[in-house]
């Protein structure tokens, strides 16, 4: 049985490496049940998307809405059986994927309001920012450059800045009681407070390390090879999308123990209290 510490940087990450690697088998099954449909609806999607964005735009678009929302509900099912494999390792227990789907689909709902509301917080903070940003250019003309440079800049920072305050929404909705789903962003702020910036740097590394940089080097490698061998292509361009699925389970378990990490730090967090919000004793 593990004991839940306070965690610096490299420990997180090594943390989620590790248990990736020592329930990679499961994990996987996981990502494959959960987001298998979305994926290829979205590989299927983004192929097509180049030919019938030019003969009916509004059609795509309108096609592409429900894919994104399957696709983005499915995340959260992975990112709540996440949670479930992570706490029974850490209670010295045997993960089931039965556990962890089923605590999944009993908290999808609230998961996916909480995440909609997130997008719609942080949607409008740019939009104001963009609507500053309009209002500065034309009312001042000579020195507008600099303004919307400042302001795209505040923007951006704030939007960043208040992302990283609800980084930790989806494990406190899984774990914890609430009254309310939207408790989850008080609660998110609050334990977050003054570890901002390493929230940033983690999700910084594990978003470039398990999606930009593997999906890029396979669409780079696909573009290569799309003229001289298309079957080819189309299949690097597919990988492409497969192996961020893939390597999902590591982003939510960064997420996972930075909850943990917080809630020690803050609530003196321990196995007891994990085992008791997981309703095992």
């Amino acid at each position: 049985m593990a004991d839940l510490r306070p965690l610096d940087f490299g420990e997180i990450l090594d943390g989620s490496l590790v248990i990736y690697r020592r329930h990679f088998g499961l994990f996987l099954k996981l990502a494959v049940i959960a987001l298998a449909a979305p994926v290829v609806l979205t590989v299927y999607f983004m192929l097509r998307l180049q030919t019938d964005l030019q003969q009916n735009p509004v059609r795509t678009l309108l096609v592409l809405v429900p894919v994104v929302l399957l696709y983005y509900v499915a995340s959260m099912l992975l990112t709540a059986g996440t949670i479930r494999i992570i706490s029974d390792s850490y209670l010295g227990r045997t993960p089931r994927l039965q556990d962890a789907l089923s605590l999944g689909v009993s908290k999808i709902w609230s998961l996916t309001v909480v995440g909609l509301g997130k997008f719609v917080v942080l949607l409008l903070i740019v939009f104001g920012a963009a609507m500053l940003a309009g209002l500065g250019a034309a009312m001042f003309k000579g020195a507008g450059a600099l303004l919307i440079i400042a302001i795209v800049g505040v923007g951006l920072w704030f939007t960043i800045y208040v992302a990283c305050g609800y980084a930790v929404t989806t494990p406190i909705v899984v774990l914890e009681e609430l009254g309310s789903a939207f408790d989850a962003f008080g609660r998110s702020w609050e334990l977050s407070r003054g570890s901002k910036l390493k929230i940033l740097g983690l999700a910084t590394v594990v978003f470039l390390l398990c999606n930009i940089i593997p999906s890029q080097v396979m669409q780079a490698v696909a573009g290569a090879f799309m003229t001289r061998s298309p079957a080819v292509g189309i299949g690097l361009t597919a990988g492409s999308f497969v192996l961020p699925l893939i390597l999902a389970p590591v982003v939510a378990s960064v997420i996972t123990l930075i909850y943990y990490d917080l809630r020690v730090r803050r609530e003196a967090f321990d196995l007891q209290i994990l085992s008791q919000q997981l309703g095992i004793i």
